[in-house]
Protein backbone atom coordinates (compact mmCIF):
# COMPACT_ATOMS: atom_id res chain seq x y z
CA UNK A 1 0.00 0.00 0.00
CA UNK A 2 1.00 3.61 -0.59
CA UNK A 3 -0.23 5.73 2.29
CA UNK A 4 0.06 9.34 3.44
CA UNK A 5 -0.33 9.92 7.18
CA UNK A 6 -1.66 13.29 8.31
CA UNK A 7 -2.69 14.82 11.60
CA UNK A 8 -1.88 17.74 13.89
CA UNK A 9 1.22 17.90 16.08
CA UNK A 10 0.72 15.63 19.07
CA UNK A 11 -1.57 13.22 17.19
CA UNK A 12 0.98 10.42 17.55
CA UNK A 13 1.90 10.22 13.86
CA UNK A 14 5.45 9.02 14.45
CA UNK A 15 4.35 6.29 16.84
CA UNK A 16 1.51 5.10 14.62
CA UNK A 17 3.65 5.29 11.49
CA UNK A 18 6.20 2.90 13.00
CA UNK A 19 3.54 0.36 14.02
CA UNK A 20 1.60 0.60 10.75
CA UNK A 21 4.71 0.32 8.58
CA UNK A 22 5.74 -2.80 10.47
CA UNK A 23 2.27 -4.36 10.23
CA UNK A 24 2.04 -3.58 6.50
CA UNK A 25 5.68 -4.51 5.74
CA UNK A 26 6.38 -1.18 4.04
CA UNK A 27 8.99 1.49 4.85
CA UNK A 28 8.11 4.43 7.09
CA UNK A 29 9.37 7.55 5.28
CA UNK A 30 9.42 10.63 7.50
CA UNK A 31 10.52 14.13 6.51
CA UNK A 32 12.80 14.33 9.54
CA UNK A 33 14.60 11.11 8.59
CA UNK A 34 14.94 12.31 4.97
CA UNK A 35 16.61 15.53 6.05
CA UNK A 36 18.92 13.82 8.54
CA UNK A 37 19.96 11.14 6.03
CA UNK A 38 20.64 13.56 3.18
CA UNK A 39 22.56 16.00 5.38
CA UNK A 40 24.65 13.29 7.08
CA UNK A 41 25.44 11.63 3.73
CA UNK A 42 26.37 14.96 2.16
CA UNK A 43 24.07 14.58 -0.85
CA UNK A 44 23.51 17.57 -3.14
CA UNK A 45 19.99 17.93 -1.74
CA UNK A 46 21.34 17.62 1.79
CA UNK A 47 23.86 20.41 1.14
CA UNK A 48 21.10 22.62 -0.24
CA UNK A 49 18.89 21.92 2.77
CA UNK A 50 21.76 22.60 5.18
CA UNK A 51 22.48 25.96 3.54
CA UNK A 52 18.89 27.12 3.99
CA UNK A 53 18.69 25.79 7.55
CA UNK A 54 22.00 27.40 8.55
CA UNK A 55 20.66 30.70 7.22
CA UNK A 56 17.54 30.28 9.35
CA UNK A 57 15.33 29.90 6.28
CA UNK A 58 12.68 27.34 5.40
CA UNK A 59 13.85 24.61 3.04
CA UNK A 60 12.06 25.13 -0.32
CA UNK A 61 9.47 22.61 -1.44
CA UNK A 62 11.55 21.49 -4.41
CA UNK A 63 14.37 20.30 -2.12
CA UNK A 64 11.98 18.35 0.11
CA UNK A 65 10.21 16.92 -2.95
CA UNK A 66 13.55 15.85 -4.43
CA UNK A 67 14.49 14.01 -1.24
CA UNK A 68 11.12 12.25 -1.12
CA UNK A 69 11.38 11.26 -4.78
CA UNK A 70 14.84 9.74 -4.27
CA UNK A 71 13.69 7.82 -1.19
CA UNK A 72 10.55 6.43 -2.85
CA UNK A 73 12.72 5.14 -5.70
CA UNK A 74 14.67 2.87 -3.31
CA UNK A 75 14.14 -0.92 -3.67
CA UNK A 76 12.39 -1.31 -0.29
CA UNK A 77 9.64 1.10 -1.40
CA UNK A 78 8.75 -0.76 -4.60
CA UNK A 79 5.70 -2.41 -3.02
CA UNK A 80 4.57 0.60 -1.05
CA UNK A 81 5.45 3.14 1.62
CA UNK A 82 4.00 5.20 4.43
CA UNK A 83 4.72 8.93 4.19
CA UNK A 84 4.86 10.86 7.47
CA UNK A 85 5.33 14.64 7.27
CA UNK A 86 5.21 14.72 3.48
CA UNK A 87 3.36 16.19 1.70
CA UNK A 88 3.11 19.18 4.06
CA UNK A 89 1.11 21.47 1.76
CA UNK A 90 -1.04 21.31 -1.37
CA UNK A 91 1.91 22.15 -3.64
CA UNK A 92 3.82 19.13 -2.31
CA UNK A 93 0.69 16.97 -2.66
CA UNK A 94 0.36 17.95 -6.31
CA UNK A 95 4.06 17.17 -6.85
CA UNK A 96 3.60 13.75 -5.22
CA UNK A 97 0.63 13.01 -7.47
CA UNK A 98 2.72 13.90 -10.52
CA UNK A 99 5.61 11.71 -9.31
CA UNK A 100 3.31 8.73 -8.86
CA UNK A 101 1.51 9.31 -12.16
CA UNK A 102 4.81 9.37 -14.04
CA UNK A 103 5.59 5.94 -12.56
CA UNK A 104 2.06 4.65 -13.27
CA UNK A 105 1.39 4.44 -9.53
CA UNK A 106 -1.19 5.97 -7.19
CA UNK A 107 -1.88 6.48 -3.52
CA UNK A 108 -4.14 3.93 -1.83
CA UNK A 109 -5.20 6.01 1.16
CA UNK A 110 -4.62 9.15 3.20
CA UNK A 111 -4.99 8.32 6.88
CA UNK A 112 -6.15 11.34 8.89
CA UNK A 113 -5.51 11.07 12.65
CA UNK A 114 -8.12 13.21 14.35
CA UNK A 115 -7.45 14.71 17.79
CA UNK A 116 -9.31 17.61 19.48
CA UNK A 117 -7.14 20.73 19.74
CA UNK A 118 -7.36 20.90 23.55
CA UNK A 119 -6.11 17.30 23.75
CA UNK A 120 -3.15 18.16 21.49
CA UNK A 121 -2.20 21.03 23.81
CA UNK A 122 -2.61 18.79 26.85
CA UNK A 123 -0.45 16.03 25.33
CA UNK A 124 2.44 18.24 24.25
CA UNK A 125 2.42 20.91 26.98
CA UNK A 126 2.37 18.18 29.63
CA UNK A 127 5.61 16.55 28.47
CA UNK A 128 8.63 16.68 30.76
CA UNK A 129 12.12 15.64 29.65
CA UNK A 130 15.07 14.54 31.79
CA UNK A 131 18.04 16.92 31.55
CA UNK A 132 20.44 13.99 31.98
CA UNK A 133 18.91 11.75 29.29
CA UNK A 134 16.35 13.03 26.79
CA UNK A 135 15.16 9.45 26.24
CA UNK A 136 13.53 9.64 29.68
CA UNK A 137 10.19 11.31 28.93
CA UNK A 138 7.31 11.78 31.37
CA UNK A 139 3.92 13.45 31.28
CA UNK A 140 2.28 15.36 34.10
CA UNK A 141 -1.05 13.59 33.45
CA UNK A 142 -0.45 10.38 31.50
CA UNK A 143 2.93 9.27 32.85
CA UNK A 144 3.86 11.33 35.91
CA UNK A 145 7.14 10.69 37.77
CA UNK A 146 6.98 9.34 41.31
CA UNK A 147 8.39 12.65 42.58
CA UNK A 148 7.33 15.82 40.77
CA UNK A 149 10.16 17.28 38.71
CA UNK A 150 12.49 14.31 39.26
CA UNK A 151 13.34 11.55 36.75
CA UNK A 152 12.40 8.08 38.04
CA UNK A 153 15.26 6.48 36.09
CA UNK A 154 18.26 8.59 37.13
CA UNK A 155 17.11 11.30 39.52
CA UNK A 156 17.79 14.04 36.98
CA UNK A 157 15.79 17.25 36.77
CA UNK A 158 12.70 17.17 34.55
CA UNK A 159 11.99 20.22 32.43
CA UNK A 160 9.59 21.45 29.75
CA UNK A 161 11.17 22.16 26.36
CA UNK A 162 10.54 25.65 24.97
CA UNK A 163 8.74 24.22 21.93
CA UNK A 164 6.42 22.25 24.24
CA UNK A 165 4.97 25.36 25.91
CA UNK A 166 1.25 25.95 25.39
CA UNK A 167 1.86 29.15 23.44
CA UNK A 168 4.27 27.42 21.05
CA UNK A 169 1.95 24.44 20.64
CA UNK A 170 -0.94 26.71 19.66
CA UNK A 171 1.32 28.47 17.14
CA UNK A 172 2.30 25.08 15.66
CA UNK A 173 -1.39 24.17 15.43
CA UNK A 174 -2.12 27.41 13.58
CA UNK A 175 0.63 26.57 11.06
CA UNK A 176 -0.87 23.09 10.66
CA UNK A 177 -4.38 24.48 10.07
CA UNK A 178 -3.07 27.00 7.52
CA UNK A 179 -0.52 24.94 5.59
CA UNK A 180 -1.15 21.23 6.05
CA UNK A 181 -4.84 20.77 6.77
CA UNK A 182 -5.85 21.90 3.24
CA UNK A 183 -4.27 18.70 1.83
CA UNK A 184 -7.04 16.75 3.55
CA UNK A 185 -9.64 18.49 1.38
CA UNK A 186 -7.36 18.04 -1.64
CA UNK A 187 -7.22 14.29 -1.10
CA UNK A 188 -10.85 14.03 0.02
CA UNK A 189 -11.81 15.26 -3.46
CA UNK A 190 -9.97 12.17 -4.77
CA UNK A 191 -11.84 9.89 -2.38
CA UNK A 192 -8.68 8.89 -0.55
CA UNK A 193 -9.18 10.21 2.98
CA UNK A 194 -9.86 7.83 5.85
CA UNK A 195 -10.36 9.63 9.18
CA UNK A 196 -9.99 7.87 12.52
CA UNK A 197 -9.90 9.02 16.13
CA UNK A 198 -6.37 9.07 17.55
CA UNK A 199 -7.66 9.08 21.14
CA UNK A 200 -7.06 6.14 23.45
CA UNK A 201 -4.30 3.57 23.82
CA UNK A 202 -1.63 3.40 21.13
CA UNK A 203 -2.55 -0.22 20.33
CA UNK A 204 -6.25 0.70 20.02
CA UNK A 205 -5.45 3.50 17.57
CA UNK A 206 -3.24 1.15 15.51
CA UNK A 207 -6.01 -1.45 15.40
CA UNK A 208 -8.50 1.23 14.36
CA UNK A 209 -6.13 2.43 11.63
CA UNK A 210 -5.47 -1.06 10.27
CA UNK A 211 -9.19 -1.78 10.09
CA UNK A 212 -9.87 1.53 8.33
CA UNK A 213 -7.07 0.93 5.80
CA UNK A 214 -8.30 -2.61 5.17
CA UNK A 215 -11.83 -1.32 4.51
CA UNK A 216 -10.43 1.41 2.26
CA UNK A 217 -8.37 -1.14 0.28
CA UNK A 218 -11.35 -3.43 -0.14
CA UNK A 219 -13.51 -0.51 -1.19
Amino acid sequence: MRIVLVGPPGAGKGTQAAYLAKNLSIPHISTGDLFRANISQGTDLGKQARAYMDAGQLVPDEVTIGMAKDRMAQPDAVNGFLLDGFPRNVGQAEALDEMLRSASLKLDAVLDLEVPEDEVVKRIAGRRICRNDSAHVFHVTYNPPETEGVCDACGGELYQRDDDSEETVRTRLEVYHTQTEPIIDYYRAQGLVVTISALGKVTDVTERAMEALKSSDEG
